[in-house]
């Protein structure tokens, strides 16, 4: 058996402006769900959080962007290559993202 190799890139075709956060998720088992996300300049909307029953471990690969928990008042400040791992149901929002560039992130949910 021969095996083909599909091999997409995550930085093709990255829109300069999105109206919403664009998601696609990569690979999805029993366990886990891998997603890319690409943001240009959203926000959580004024008063929601996002609240998850999974954990999510996610990485910036380009971009900026600003993530507050709740709980806490600083808003954790993001670049290229930092990662955090997200507890399930731990409460949290996306303050900011650049807005002159697409924000590139992988979120794993398991």
């Amino acid at each position: 058996m021969i095996l083909e190799l599909d091999m997409p890139n995550l930085f093709s075709s990255l829109p300069e402006q999105l109206p919403e956060e664009l998601e696609e998720t990569i690979l999805e088992t029993e366990n886990l769900r891998l997603v890319k996300i690409v943001s240009t300049g959203q926000a959580t909307p004024a008063g929601e959080w996002y609240d998850q029953p999974t954990n999510e471990w996610v990485i910036l690969l380009t971009g900026r962007a600003g993530l507050l928990f709740e709980g806490r008042s600083e808003v954790v400040i993001m670049e290229p290559g930092d990662y955090i791992n997200i507890p399930a149901h731990q409460r949290h929002r996306l303050e900011w993202t650049a807005p002159r560039q697409a924000t590139v992130w992988l979120a794993l949910h398991y």
